[in-house]
């Protein structure tokens, strides 16, 4: 790997030597255990540790097959599926990888007793296989994490419908958090050349995730003047929504849970905040079995106050069960309510009279088509939207960074250097960078 590392670090090396260069038999890399899988049986979740199933070792090179790639990776970045794997939550990621194991002779590559973990990489092209001609050895580049087969029909008209469709680095072994990473070639795309390793590799999930859900015709298809509620609105998800509003001519109404999340909310340019902790909303009794409408009312009517007596266009949900009753609630007539996920809790209840009598929409949505994903990476990339990552950690600490992820004493995302020897390299164009300095920077040490 040092021969590799000084090849990419040099800067100006070749694409045949890199094409050259000896690749190793092994390399370093997170993972999780299948003899592990029961560790936490009887822990609660909140008291689970993702720094006692997370292992940092030694795993052998896989083969590589037609239309992959393998990339050394210079920096990854945490994920909450990252955080559920370790954990084992809602279930144990072996079943996937030995589901996809049964797909084919190449597939069985993945059905391992350990599990490469990671859905995030910026790193540079080391190999390819057969049939790949888009992308070379030493091209710099990131990784969305859509892995498609597109044997069927279903796919071909938005590949997330693919039957075999999985998330890299979740649902398939040889992730990113790891020195190497075995990718399929259309999950890649260029690095932006005015972030660092750790910058570039931050936005991937998230960002797709949100462009879809937010932006897309397969999401909420925003508009300009859309009023956009967005749950966590400085957070790994939210802060992309918060720029997508305000980059596509809407205006965001950020909720978020303190004083200094709203301050990075305003400083992306949002004006109207709701604070949680300030307005104290109690959307559900204290057993959690009974919403209360007045407090969605109560709720609604400061985002009246906000917007000047508007409703809201299109919700932008993520948490799940504590807020989609009043998510319903309070989209206008024909409105828009968008879902990807479910932090907290998967059985949503809500009065379906304010649904059918006024004609309102629940989209789901999850994570991005290559397309979707390579629009959004060309915003990172032209400097429209930024990344927002606050903290980096080394490999051999990432049970430390999923912890932080976990208990959420993290803002934005959390990084982690794979390769890359320090924060701070892998920049080539030093002019954009200067210009978007303080919104590449927003949530350092927040």
């Amino acid at each position: 790997m040092q021969n590799i590392l000084d090849a990419i670090l040099a800067g100006d090396t070749a694409t045949e030597d890199f094409a050259h260069l000896e690749l190793p038999e092994s390399y370093r890399a997170a993972t999780v255990h299948k003899d592990e899988v029961d560790m936490f049986e009887g822990i609660a979740t909140r008291d689970k540790d993702p720094r006692k199933s997370l292992h940092v070792e030694d795993v052998a090179l896989p083969e590589l097959g037609p239309g992959e790639a393998l990339v050394a990776v210079m920096a990854s970045a945490i994920n909450y599926n990252t955080v559920w794997t370790s954990i084992f939550e809602p279930v144990s990621t072996f079943g996937f990888l030995e589901r996809y194991g049964r797909v084919s002779e190449l597939t069985k590559r993945h059905d391992l007793p350990y599990h490469v973990v990671g859905s995030d990489l910026a790193g540079v092209v080391l190999k390819t296989g057969p049939g790949v001609t888009k992308w070379k050895p030493g091209t710099e580049v990131v990784a969305h994490c859509l892995s498609v087969e597109l044997e069927g029909p279903e796919g071909h008209d938005d590949t997330m419908m693919d039957p075999e469709q999985r998330i890299w680095g979740f649902e398939t072994n040889f992730g990113g958090l790891a020195h190497v990473a075995l990718v399929k070639a259309n999950q890649l795309m260029p690095k932006p050349a005015h972030l660092t390793w750790e910058e570039a590799a931050s936005p991937g999930l998230v960002n797709s995730t949100a462009y879809r859900q937010l932006v897309s015709k397969n999401g909420g298809a925003m508009k300009q003047g859309d009023n956009v509620l967005i749950w966590g609105a400085s957070g790994g998800l939210g802060g992309y929504a918060t720029q997508y509003a305000l980059n596509g001519g809407a205006t965001p109404i950020c909720v978020v849970s303190n004083e200094e999340k709203a301050k990075i909310a305003r400083s992306m340019g949002a004006e109207l905040i709701i604070n949680r902790s300030e307005e104290d909303y109690k959307f559900w009794n204290e057993e959690g079995t009974e919403q209360n409408p007045r407090e969605w009312k109560r709720f609604g009517a400061k985002i009246r106050e906000l917007t000047g007596g508007e409703d809201i266009d299109i919700v932008f949900e993520h948490p799940g069960r504590e807020t989609f009753g009043a998510s319903v609630f309070v989209t206008r007539k024909g409105g828009t309510i968008t879902t990807c996920a479910s932090t907290t809790g998967y059985m949503h209840e809500y009065d379906n009279r304010y649904l059918w009598m006024n004609l309102k929409r629940i989209i789901s949505s999850h994570f991005a088509n290559y397309r979707e994903s390579w629009e959004a990476n060309r915003l990172i990339a032209k400097g429209k939207i930024h990344p927002t990552l606050s903290k980096t950690y080394s490999l051999e600490e990432v049970g430390q960074a999923a912890l932080d992820v976990h208990r959420n004493a993290h803002q934005g995302k959390v990084g982690v250097l794979c390769l890359a020897p320090q924060e701070g390299m892998g920049v080539r164009d030093e002019e954009t960078r200067a210009r978007y300095i303080n919104e590449i920077n927003r949530f350092r040490g927040v």
